[in-house]
């Protein structure tokens, strides 16, 4: 293929490939304890980060990580204590994020607010060997993470007083869950971009939810249309002029509504499959509790 002859499309397909890996990993967690805007809120924080790599001319991929994982800990941390709603941490991230970026950007040196937007939205363009190297190490951690914990994460994540009774180390899962989902965030900015990048970790998800019914089977699926529409979507901006997270993130939108086509027949015919069984089951059941004189009277008479 033409488009594997550039440096640049080789870095960026690697880099969109963990995206698609990594996003949606732990978007199933995220989307399964009702907190899919998270990464929205600490891709907001991230922007701190970048401006703070640009101002003190350091790697803002690595300043952005150190940032964010800061944040979503705080926000866990204020979430998990019950002094303030969720909702109003999330508030605190957004805005706070934001402007301490704006700010910050704004005293850096040079062109950096042309680089800065670069991170908003993402750029195939702009993807370093550096950017690589630090997005597969930073990858690895998810997918460790992710797949490596999947049981206990979605034990805390389905009910956490009955993870808690269990044994399980609830606080510091759910601290995991935040450092984890604020590495992804990284992951995906030079792809996706910051402003984008909760929409990566949700909607692959939701798309895979409309044909699935297990967690494992959900979480295969959405990576798999995670990696899919993150190639896909990186190619095509090699050939038309446009920002590779909004080309990523249309295609993902554009699965989830086939899906959810598809799926509208499959689940009519899986409810009237169990509305059958459940009548059989019924039917069994009354006949089983008939007396055999009964039975038999029954029988004669037909």
């Amino acid at each position: 293929m033409e488009i594997l002859n550039y440096d640049f499309m080789q870095r960026a397909l690697i880099a969109a490939t963990l995206v698609g890996i990594t996003a949606p990993a732990i978007g199933t967690y995220l989307v399964q304890r009702r907190q899919a805007i998270m990464g929205d809120g600490i891709g907001h924080v991230a922007m701190t980060g970048v401006a703070l790599g640009f101002l003190m001319n350091t790697s803002p991929v690595w300043m952005a990580t150190f940032v964010a994982i800061l944040g979503a800990v705080g926000m866990e941390m204020v979430r998990s204590r019950g002094r303030t709603s969720g909702d109003v941490a999330l508030a605190m991230l957004f805005y706070g994020g934001m402007a301490g970026g704006v700010m910050l950007i704004n005293l850096s040196p040079g062109n950096s607010t042309a680089s800065f937007n670069t991170y908003l939205f993402g750029s195939i363009t702009t993807v370093s060997s550096e950017d690589v190297t630090a997005i597969c190490i930073l990858a690895a951690f998810v997918v460790a993470i992710t797949l490596g914990l999947r049981r206990q994460l979605f034990a805390v994540c389905q009910d956490e007083e009955f993870a808690r009774v269990t044994g399980l180390p609830v606080r510091l899962l759910n601290l995991l869950i935040a450092v984890t989902a604020a590495v992804t965030v990284t992951v995906a900015m030079r792809i996706v971009g910051l402003l984008l990048v909760s929409a990566m970790m949700a909607i692959p998800v939701a798309a895979a939810q409309r044909v699935t019914r297990g967690f494992v089977t959900t979480l295969a699926l959405a990576m798999t249309i995670g990696v899919t529409v993150s190639l896909t979507g990186t190619a095509a901006t090699y050939y038309v002029d446009a920002p590779s997270g909004a080309a990523i993130v249309l295609l993902a939108v554009s699965v989830f509504l086939v899906l959810a086509l598809l799926a509208a027949p499959l689940a009519r015919r899986r409810a009237r499959s169990t509305a059958a069984a459940e009548a059989a089951e019924v039917s069994d059941a009354l006949e089983c509790t008939l007396p055999p004189a009964r039975r038999t009277e029954d029988n004669v008479k037909v």
